[in-house]
């Protein structure tokens, strides 16, 4: 076990510094300069010289790159040119409310799968299972781009039942939970089904049937638990579609998140604050798998970490 987290701890260095190296350099091909959209383009060229040295963008590349692990390595993730604060203090207030909705909106799609999910496994073939399969695929393809206006004009402006934005109270949460959690409730709710189905047939599931169990004992105590462990393996890669969601999401709720401030830095060319989002991004995101790993390894002790993958 313990050799086994040391690897995919040895792993995950090694896809953040993929990562960090793939956005520095992505970054700083998008068009634009942050000086021009600091200063304004009616700023002297002396005053336009001295803000390019002050914020090290007068270095070549190369040498911007090592600066920028240098400071990566000491637990600096550098300045906004912005903001005129540090990147960690940034993302230390946008980085809660990211959580919190991502985890509200896991619930709702795990709490949304299982009831239909359960119900179209056992009422299969029927008006229910035909119904949760057309919704499941209506949530897959409807984008979040989309699905999130749709709410906002039903729900808010037609109904006046729910804020546009804001997470001062639950009901602030309940639309962009539900537009983050659509897409991964529709998926688990198709794999729930179809795992369901195929453990029901197994001998333990008959055996416990000929003892006199009840069908709901047989299906929720025994069946669902060997059901589910396919889906909690696809819950830390589902994690992270959560997470590129989010980035979507936030901004059409004015969610005060990582995501939101993701798309504002990159808009502004704000470098260091756009590599500290993705960064920070794809640290929970491979934390959330490691975590997801060693679940699914307690709920079923015959698969052995070191040879799963």
């Amino acid at each position: 076990m313990k050799s086994y987290i040391l690897k995919r701890l040895a792993l995950t260095l090694c896809i953040l510094f993929s990562v960090s190296s793939f956005v520095f350099f992505l970054i700083h091909l998008v068009p634009g300069d942050p000086v021009d959209l600091i200063l304004g383009e009616q700023a002297l060229s002396a005053d336009r010289v001295a803000f390019r040295q002050a914020l090290h963008l007068d270095l070549p590349l190369g040498s911007q790159f090592l600066h920028f692990f240098k400071g990566l390595f000491s637990g600096n993730l550098g300045q906004s040119l912005f903001e005129h604060r540090s990147v960690t203090q940034l993302l230390w207030e946008r980085y809660p409310a990211t959580l919190e909705l991502a985890i509200i909106a896991m619930v709702f799609a795990i709490f949304i799968s299982l009831i239909f999910g359960i119900m179209a496994a056992v009422r299969q073939g029927s008006l229910w299972d035909r119904g949760s399969m057309l919704g499941s695929l209506a949530g897959i393809s409807i984008p979040h781009f989309c699905l999130g206006p749709l709410l906002v004009i039903l729900f808010s402006i037609k109904l006046d039942l729910l804020p546009i934005s804001g997470r001062k109270d639950f009901l602030g949460f309940v639309l962009p939970a539900i537009t983050l959690g659509s897409g991964m409730a529709a998926l688990l709710t198709r794999m729930i089904r179809s795992s369901l189905l195929e453990v029901l047939k197994e001998d333990f599931v008959r055996t416990a049937r000929a003892k006199g169990v009840s069908e709901w004992r047989v299906i929720l105590k025994h069946a669902l638990r060997v059901a589910f462990n396919p889906v909690i393996s696809v819950l830390g890669l589902q994690f992270g579609a959560v997470l590129a969601g989010a980035i979507v999401t936030e901004k059409i709720f004015a969610w005060p998140g990582v995501g939101s401030l993701l798309v504002q830095s990159i808009e502004r060319r704000d470098y260091p604050v756009v590599q500290g989002c993705i960064l920070t991004i794809a640290i929970t995101y491979s934390l959330v798998n490691l975590a997801t790993d060693l679940i699914y390894q307690k709920l079923d002790p015959r698969i052995h970490l070191g040879e799963q993958r």
